[in-house]
């Protein structure tokens, strides 16, 4: 391994400073924090203080280009300076071999920059932005960041693998300071594409005396040599108590500047046509080329030469790029110093909230705040344009790429009405965004290919998991995994027979798997602890003839009924997250408890739409009796939307198991609520339900026919790794016994017809006491003594639970509470189809209740045990 210590280099000329002052004394006086370092390291940076939990100061770079604005030539020459550096450090031959990656946001300008120093090597940036149709190639979570996740989305799939003969893999980052994210990206990319060299570049080395020495026990680890190079080198000091001070010190500063209102427009927007060249990316999101640079310089004085004449007599002007776009818009703006004898600055807007403070010895002067613009996956939020304000510039060239050029931007609180309160003249330049061409992949839609396989692949951090293993019931699932990259949903007609919009699978496709076995084969393994109901699947259920009638015959009948809860629980959750909303500002993010809650979410989404106009996100996700919710699933969502939003849903409760369930695996990821929102809670499990009667729900009437055709969910550790979703199977050949289309179309038919009385019954619960009673458990616990069962487990109280004793596992007996009427049709007639006697009795909670053959063995008294079939 070797080490390069960073070599001297020129100062920054004193007149690119941002103040004569120190800009980090403003901190360091009230806070206690020490820059200490080379001689040139104040001139590089300063100090600032922002919310943030694990981090309360920000180091502020002077020639970023982002925070605080900077002579475009300055900006680019300090990382083209790094890039040739590490040219001569690899040489010629390995320079060629060479791939440049950058961190989203800050970093991706400098990265491009390095590749331009090193100009012989492709260059990709890390991302926060997902495109549809571009495949992960690996991902990872930053430590400090507010905005944590990252994706790596080359367009060729191959532009990270290393070579036969190695390729170098060069890291740009702003400041190495733990080391943590570089190091553990360097991990996880060389667990999938190991090669025997890697250079670490930074702005600034900013390392601890504690984290200066895991550098070469790291390479060391690895077996390969990891360089680093910096422009300088130095530490931050920090007190005791710092972000505990630090945060009480924000708090009182935004509360001086809270009612603070923004100037009115001082000018109309104004759009410039730059003429980008076809075919040049916007930046590095999926991969640019030296020949991508070369096609780009020849059109770059074109370019300027247009923004040059837009601005007239413009004498100080900023060219403000966008968040990730950082490259294009310095670019333009180094391209302009050479048009324009204007004072020429660049900066970028950013989703880093930083207190401003309007004194010298601060390094954020002023903020601007606006809504974000690009439809981001996380979800809406606010934006920050740093330092622009007070400014002096008379002119503001907004570069932004098409994806952002939405009515957000140009909304009277949007980004370009900020920036004319400040400025006499505002224009605005678009650069189409690039995504690549779709690459035809079969197994795309099935197989998420992408998805590292073992503990190592695409995980930046440790890990703690147990893997779920087909000898073994006492494995949980794993717990929260810190940067496995995971695959977009599965959505129909590909998997499952919903339409795409319905819902979005968070599973991976096993239909392919050969996992059922007969009933009685799973009941022993599962009651002898052999195995876990979850590891395989009963064989599909076929409805006779008679039984299909009985299913349209309880659909017309219930219709109304079902619509009904349907719009009470709708309703409920809109006006509770209404209430308390989230980065959305209260738009709920259904997700449905795969299976029996994803018809449910289907119908809760639509009467959103039906009644409000609400297109609601809706995902289907795995949960399994003890071993808990999909670990993986949950990243995702975290990933794409704000934890906050999302409402987990459920057809319905029978004595609370799933709810304990998911409460106890959401303890460990923060921000989703626990709560479950269900058609039916005749358990008193949940506060949020459409009604708390126990009554026949057709869709527990058929397994997977009404459910889309997919299968129950699957964990099991040959079958899914680490880093995949849980898995179902989809069950193609059953569609011409398909129902679930007949199931959601009946029922939401009936939507007008009961909206009075959703409207009434809402409002009524809204204001009543909604605590759950868990009388159903304490049943539960009663009958589970009465009849000498003595296990919860094999207790399913409900219409619904009894249902799918009937059609999955080997029944005891049934319990029918005395004078139960047509709601039991259907059960009646699987209990005489499986020889399963019913026993009516009074004083049940519930309308029936199923008991699974207590101790069950092939001999076992009570039924055959086979699947059942069509009679």
């Amino acid at each position: 391994m070797g080490a390069c210590v960073p070599e001297e280099s020129e100062h920054i000329p004193e007149e690119e400073a941002v103040d004569v002052e120190w800009s980090g004394n403003w901190v360091a006086e009230r806070l206690g924090v020490e820059l200490v370092g080379d001689g040139e390291l104040r001139e590089l940076l300063g100090l600032a203080l922002r919310r943030n939990p694990k981090r309360a100061h920000l180091l502020v770079s002077n020639v970023l280009g982002k925070h605080v604005p900077q002579r475009p030539s300055v900006v680019h020459g300090v990382g083209f300076e790094l890039g040739a550096r590490v040219r001569d450090l690899l040489g010629e031959a390995e320079a060629r071999r060479a791939v440049v990656l950058g961190y989203a946001e800050t970093a991706t300008g400098l990265g491009h920059a390095v590749a331009d120093g090193l100009g012989v090597a492709p260059y990709l940036h890390s991302t926060r932005r997902p495109v549809p149709g571009v495949a992960q190639a690996g991902g990872f979570e930053e430590a400090h960041s507010h905005a944590t996740f990252h994706l790596l989305l080359p367009e060729d799939p191959d532009l990270l693998k290393a070579s036969s003969e190695g390729s170098p893999l060069v890291l740009v980052d702003d400041e190495f300071s733990t080391g943590n994210t570089v190091l553990n990206t360097i991990r996880a990319l060389h667990a999938r594409y190991p090669r025997d060299r890697y250079v670490i570049v930074a702005l600034v080395d900013m390392r601890s005396e504690a984290d200066q020495g895991r550098l070469a026990g790291f390479a060391e680890e690895i077996g390969a040599r990891v360089d680093l190079i910096a422009r300088a080198r130095g530490t931050v000091r920090l007190p005791d108590g710092i972000l505990e001070k630090g945060r009480d010190l924000v708090s009182a500063h935004d509360a001086d500047h809270a009612a603070t209102e923004p100037p009115a427009p001082r000018s109309v927007p104004a759009r410039v046509t730059l003429d980008w060249p076809a075919g040049v990316p916007d930046g590095g999101r999926h991969g640019f080329t030296p020949a991508h640079r070369a096609a780009l310089e020849a059109a770059l004085p074109g370019m300027a030469a247009r923004v040059a004449d837009a601005l007239g007599d413009a004498r100080r002007v900023l060219v403000l790029g966008f968040e990730e776009l950082m490259y294009a818009p310095l670019r333009l703006g180094t391209a302009l110093e050479e048009a324009t004898t204007a004072d020429v600055r660049y900066s970028t807007t950013t989703r880093s909230p930083v207190l401003a403070v309007d004194d010298p010895g601060y390094a954020i002067r002023s903020r601007l705040v606006f809504p974000a613009h690009d439809d981001p996956a996380d979800g809406p939020g606010d934006r920050y344009a740093y330092n622009v304000a007070g400014g002096g510039f008379d002119a503001v060239v907004a570069v932004v790429d098409s994806a952002a050029d939405t009515p957000a931007l140009h909304a009277p609180d949007g980004l370009l009405a900020r920036l004319a309160g400040h400025t006499d003249r505002v224009l605005l330049a678009v650069v189409p965004s690039y995504v690549p061409p779709p690459v035809p992949s079969p197994a795309a839609s099935s197989v998420p290919s992408s998805v590292p396989s073992s503990a190592s692949d695409g995980a930046l951090s440790p890990t703690t998991s147990r893997i779920l293993s087909p000898a073994s019931n006492a494995s949980p699932v794993p717990h929260r995994q810190e940067a496995a990259m995971l695959p977009d949903p599965l959505r129909g007609p590909a998997f499952s027979s919903y339409a795409a919009d319905e819902v979005g699978w968070l599973l991976q496709d096993l239909s392919d798997t050969q996992l059922e076995a007969p009933t009685e084969e799973r009941e022993e393994a599962i009651q002898s602890g052999g195995a876990h109901y979850a590891e395989s699947l009963p064989v599909e259920y076929q409805p006779s003839p008679r039984y299909q009638e009985l299913f349209k015959a309880a659909l017309d009948t219930s219709a109304a009924r079902i619509a009904r809860a349907v719009g009470t629980v709708t309703e409920t959750v809109l006006a509770e997250r209404s209430r308390s909303g989230g980065r959305s500002g209260g738009t709920p993010v259904l997700v449905s408890l795969a299976r029996a809650g994803t018809p449910v979410g289907v119908l809760m989404r639509r009467w959103a739409l039906h009644r409000h106009g609400l297109d609601l996100p809706h995902y289907a996700v795995s949960i399994v009796r003890g071993r808990g919710i999909d670990a993986n699933a949950l990243r995702w969502l975290a990933a794409h939307h704000d934890p906050a939003d999302v409402v987990f849903v459920d057809g319905w409760t029978g004595k609370g198991a799933i709810t304990r369930e998911l409460a106890a695996a959401l303890e460990e990821f923060g921000g989703f609520n626990p709560e479950i929102a269900v058609l039916a809670d005749p358990g008193g499990c949940v506060r949020t339900y459409g009604t708390r009667e126990d009554f026949l729900i057709p869709s527990a009437c058929l397994n997977s026919t009404v459910s889309g055709l997919v299968s129950r969910t699957v964990l099991r550790s040959d079958l899914v790794g680490p880093h995949d979703f849980h898995g179902a199977k989809f069950y193609r050949e059953l569609a011409g016994s398909d129902v679930s289309g007949l199931f959601l179309d009946t029922v939401a038919a009936r939507f007008d017809e009961v909206a009075d009385a959703v409207d009434a019954e809402a409002k009524e619960l809204l204001a009543a006491d909604r605590a759950p009673t868990w009388e159903g458990w304490a049943a539960v616990e009663r009958i589970s003594e009465e009849y000498g069962i003595h296990d919860v487990n094999l207790v399913k109280p409900g219409v619904g639970e009894t249902t799918r004793v009937l059609l999955r596992r080997v029944p005891w007996k049934i319990l029918a509470k005395r004078g139960a009427g047509a709601d039991l049709d259907h059960v009646r007639l699987l209990a005489e189809q499986r020889g399963v006697p019913v026993e009516e009795v009074d004083e049940l909670p519930y309308t029936c209740v199923g008991l699974i053959h207590p101790k069950y063995t092939r001999g076992a008294t009570g039924a055959d045990g086979t699947a059942v079939t069509a009679k």
